[in-house]
């Protein structure tokens, strides 16, 4: 059973019920789901994710005037619920925090993760909050939410402006150029396969980077890229050869695979960039091609913005 759906089954066999008998007054104010960095919350969960926070337990979210009583009460009701459900065990909240299940204010949960109480972003925030946080505040499942606050912030998260979009774009493409369609062969010019191999990692990283832009999708803390990656509607077949490009060695044939494979990845990204509107021509070089997705920034003080401010 994966752990979204232990979650819910355990919330409406004994949670649903706690909350209607025992806060009545509030209930239609109350929130329930789960979503944050556990593996179920992604749906990515299997037997190896059971040795560790793998539990029959849920989120009940609560608007930030609910006073403290009501919020203890809340914890103590939680607290009694079944410890064992399906042969899993609950554990019990921890009153220092860090509970990844539990009660929590709204307003707290969000502010903690990503230093808005609403949602609501500066232009700072959006390109200083690692993508995998974001990701965090928006994946899983709501179970119920009558009052509508928690999907609104979840909502306003739920990706990036465009013009963020487009500059982190347009980042990550000068980064692939500098990385894996200059320096990767200047290494290896050098003999300096340590530098090299870092040159394609350099590269690996911002091409899924920016698969998951090109598919307006975050991407998720690294252990899950490749799982996540093979998921996506478009190019996701480029993961095997990122795959490849990671596991493969120096010697003179895998260097000739090896800068084959970064070309090739090269015209399928820009092939990618044309089909969706993000350049206005075929180009080889990454470098022109970011330039040309910074022009579609609508905003001026964005466009204007170092290129590299969002990778």
């Amino acid at each position: 059973m994966k752990g979204l759906e232990l979650s819910r089954k355990y919330y409406e066999q004994f949670g649903k019920e706690m909350i209607e008998s025992q806060f009545s007054d509030i209930a239609d104010k109350l929130a329930v789901g789960l979503f944050g960095s556990g593996s179920e919350c992604y749906g990515y969960d299997d037997e190896i994710s059971k040795d560790h926070d793998f539990e029959p337990g849920f989120c009940i979210f609560v608007p930030d005037e609910i006073d403290d009583r009501t919020m203890f009460q809340l914890e103590r009701a939680y607290n009694k619920l079944p410890k064992e459900f399906l042969g899993y065990s609950k554990s019990l909240l921890s009153p220092v925090g860090g509970n990844r299940h539990g009660v929590f204010r709204i307003g707290d949960y969000f502010l903690e993760r990503t230093g808005s109480r609403d949602g609501v972003l500066s232009l700072s925030q959006w390109f200083s909050l690692p993508e995998y946080v974001l990701l965090e505040t928006v994946n899983g499942e709501v179970f119920s939410d009558n009052y509508g606050l928690l999907k609104q912030i979840r909502n306003n998260l739920s990706y990036y402006p465009e013009d963020i979009r487009l500059k982190k774009i347009a980042g990550c493409l000068i980064m692939m150029n500098q990385s894996g369609q200059y320096n990767y062969r200047r290494c290896i010019n050098r003999n300096d396969n340590g530098a090299a191999q870092l040159a394609v990692n350099e590269f690996v990283i911002y091409t899924y980077k920016t698969v998951f832009l090109l598919n307006r999708q975050y991407c998720p803390y690294y252990k899950w890229i490749f799982h996540a990656m093979r998921n996506l509607d478009r190019l996701s077949y480029i993961a095997d050869f990122l795959e490849y490009l990671l596991n493969s060695g120096n010697s003179p044939a895998e260097v000739k695979s090896k800068t084959e494979m970064i070309d090739n990845v090269v015209s399928l990204m820009t092939a990618e960039l044309l089909q969706q509107g993000l350049i206005e021509k075929e180009t080889d070089d990454l470098e022109k091609a970011a330039h040309m997705v910074n022009k579609k920034i609508s905003d001026n003080d964005i466009r204007n913005l170092n290129i590299l401010i969002g990778v």
